[in-house]
């Protein structure tokens, strides 16, 4: 059985922003939406998991992410009033993976999983590149995001499995929550100081660039 896995992997945003152009149609292409891979895995192909059991019986958090990525995590009844978000590594050293996922900690880690999640939603509607949609407004978002504390974020659950790849590679996964209300006042919070730093103009594209930042903060938990 084949189902998708959405691996995320940590591309610098200074280099995001130091590839865009001048103004033009914005596509998403690998290159500039980040941060997302989708890999396929075959269920069948887990030769063995933390627990022992079969690739079938995992938890179903890891089986909703296998199949959908956070949302669907987030289908479950356990998670509607909640964010989650779930960070993945993987390799062929068993022990350096597992101090990793022992040393993760929600408090000091956590900024980059929100951080990826806030930039994927800002690019996802955007119909110029982000730094033309926007102006300055997203960049310093995206940069308050990753510096930010999100202090209620709990690392709920650990897991890993074995895959029958040649070589054979481990495949480590830690789910973080956050309350879906504080998660939502503390992006709200972002987006008033980021607004309040780069001061979008009125005229022209600047005015153009404060309309579309006040639309996205007016409808950015729609596709968050």
């Amino acid at each position: 059985m084949k189902t998708k896995l959405y691996f995320l992997f940590i591309i610098s945003y200074l280099l995001f922003f130091s590839c865009l152009g001048q103004r033009k149609a914005f596509v998403p292409v690998p290159d500039f939406s980040v941060f997302e891979n989708h890999k396929i895995i075959e269920i069948d192909n887990i030769i063995e998991t933390k627990d022992g059991a079969s690739a079938e019986s995992m938890p179903e958090w890891l089986l909703r992410y296998i199949e959908g990525g956070n949302r669907a995590v987030e289908q479950l009844n356990a998670y509607r009033e909640k964010y989650v978000f779930v960070g993945v590594n993987e390799g062929t050293n068993f022990i350096i993976l597992n101090k990793w996922i022992e040393n993760f900690t929600a408090e000091q880690d956590f900024a980059i999983l929100a951080a990826i999640r806030i930039e994927e939603r800002m690019i996802a509607t955007a119909s110029l590149y982000p730094d033309d949609e926007y102006g300055s407004f997203f960049e310093t978002l995206i940069k308050i995001a990753y510096s930010t504390e999100y202090r209620n974020a709990v690392k709920e659950e650990t897991y890993w499995f074995k895959y029958g790849t040649d070589p054979e590679t481990y495949n480590f996964f830690i789910m973080i929550t956050i309350d879906r209300y504080i998660m939502q006042s503390i992006i709200r919070g972002m987006m008033a100081q980021a607004q309040a730093i780069a001061s979008p103009g009125s005229r022209g594209t600047r005015g153009s660039q404060a309309a579309s930042v006040n639309r996205i903060r007016q409808t950015f938990f729609e596709g968050f």
